[in-house]
């Protein structure tokens, strides 16, 4: 058997109410497809995604954060079975200027509704409804963030950071955390747990076997106190409906609420030694208290119970995966 290797795109529009797949028409066929086509030599997958978009649409691709998905499929070709393995990422379209290759005879802009009924393709159409999900909550974290960036200009008083550190990693995530708000380095850089914190929590999300690229990672106040403050009621609750929204459109499976503030902005519980280590259940998604980094970092010697807290996680999932595997079988 021969193995091939491609790259391609979803290429996306963004109209008023809704979101529009761009589909290309293959010449002397009926049949729509997608900006695709062989890595060559020396490329890696995404080079290759933005090349084949470049040639066959004539747009400068620009892929959405975090997202990758592959298909795999056999085919003949000259009697030889030929194994292919296809990579997908998802591009925003900055244009609607479309100049299609000499290889494709049209091209159509679709919702992607529409886009399932014109795909024939069974690899596509089993990834379609993932793809269309991400999307979807791409443009609503954009949307809040854009809202929430705004927040310093809409008040009157205001004692914060005006830098926006949104929140960072995957929107289809199984793990979520929550910390209190960014540190000076988070200022600076604009992402959430990039100072001696974060390096701590890099380092037990690696010794617990969570990668910290599937983990999306926040702040319930995302905007710098300064002097490392704890940020007061009013702010919390002023921040609280954005880190409200953000759980509800990411949808993990399990939420780990790091530290005293955000344990009582999310569940309302004050202490976290009396509930460190307790899965609470709220709205389908199961959250966990335990201590934020920072408090480890002043003391040491509670580095086990954050690592704890983050392995029962991991097994936690490794539970439900065996059980899904059971039920699908049964």
């Amino acid at each position: 058997m021969k193995f091939e290797y491609s790259a391609g795109a979803f290429v996306y529009r963004k109209r008023a109410s809704s979101v529009e797949l761009l589909l290309l028409k293959r010449k002397g066929s009926n049949a729509y497809d997608l900006p695709k086509g062989h890595i060559e030599k020396g490329e890696n997958a995404v080079q290759a995604a933005i090349r084949e978009i470049k040639e066959e649409t004539g747009l400068n691709a620009t892929f959405l954060p975090y997202f990758q998905t592959s298909t795999r499929y056999i085919f003949t070709r000259k009697k030889v079975k030929i194994s292919k393995s296809v990579k997908f990422f998802i591009s925003r379209a900055q244009s609607n200027k479309v100049t299609i290759s000499d290889e494709h005879s049209g091209y159509v802009w679709c919702d992607i509704n529409k886009a399932a009924a014109l795909l024939k393709y069974k690899d596509l159409l089993e990834i379609l409804p993932q793809v269309k999900e991400y999307i979807l909550r791409y443009e609503a974290i954009q949307k809040l963030n854009n809202g929430y960036l705004q927040l310093p200009r809409t008040m009157d008083t205001w004692e914060l950071s005006k830098n926006f550190v949104p929140g960072d990693g995957p929107l289809n995530p199984e793990i979520m955390l929550i910390g209190q708000a960014p540190g000076a380095n988070e200022d600076i850089q604009r992402r959430p747990f990039v100072g001696r914190s974060g390096q701590l929590l890099d380092r037990l999300l690696k010794e617990t076997r969570i990668e910290r690229k599937n983990v999306y990672i926040t702040s319930v106040v995302q905007f710098f106190p300064f002097k490392n403050r704890e940020p007061t009621k009013d702010e919390i609750a002023l921040c609280k409906p954005f880190i409200e929204r953000q759980i509800s459109i990411i949808k993990p499976k399990y939420v780990v609420l790091l530290g005293r503030i955000a344990a009582r902005a999310i569940l309302e519980e004050n202490s976290v030694s009396e509930n460190r280590g307790h899965i609470v259940t709220k709205d389908g998604i199961k959250y966990l208290i335990t201590l934020h980094p920072s408090a480890v970092l002043r003391f040491p010697k509670n580095e086990p119970l954050l690592k704890e807290a983050l392995k029962t996680v991991a097994e936690e999932l490794k539970k439900d995966k065996k059980e899904n595997v059971n039920t699908i079988k049964d």
